[in-house]
C-alpha cells in the first residue's frame, strides 16, 4: 500500500501546484492587461504630442528668416 499512498500524495501535491500556477497565471494576465492599457495610453499621448509639435513646426517661418 506504500505505493498507493505515495501516488495519492504526489497527486495531491500536483493539484496544489496546479492551483498555485492558475493563480499566478491569472495575476500575470491582469498585469499584461494593465500594461497593455498603459502602453496604449502612452502611444496615444505620444501621437498627440507629435501632432502638436508638427503644428508648431508648420507655424515657423520657412528658411529661418525672422518675421
Amino acid at each position: 500500500m506504500g505505493t498507493f499512498e505515495q501516488l495519492a500524495e504526489r497527486i495531491e501535491r500536483l493539484l496544489l501546484r496546479h492551483e498555485e500556477l492558475k493563480r499566478t497565471n491569472a495575476l500575470l494576465e491582469r498585469q499584461v492587461a494593465a500594461l497593455t492599457a498603459e502602453r496604449d495610453s502612452l502611444k496615444s499621448r505620444l501621437a498627440a504630442a507629435r501632432a502638436r509639435v508638427d503644428a508648431l513646426l508648420e507655424r515657423l517661418p520657412a528658411g529661418g528668416e525672422p518675421t
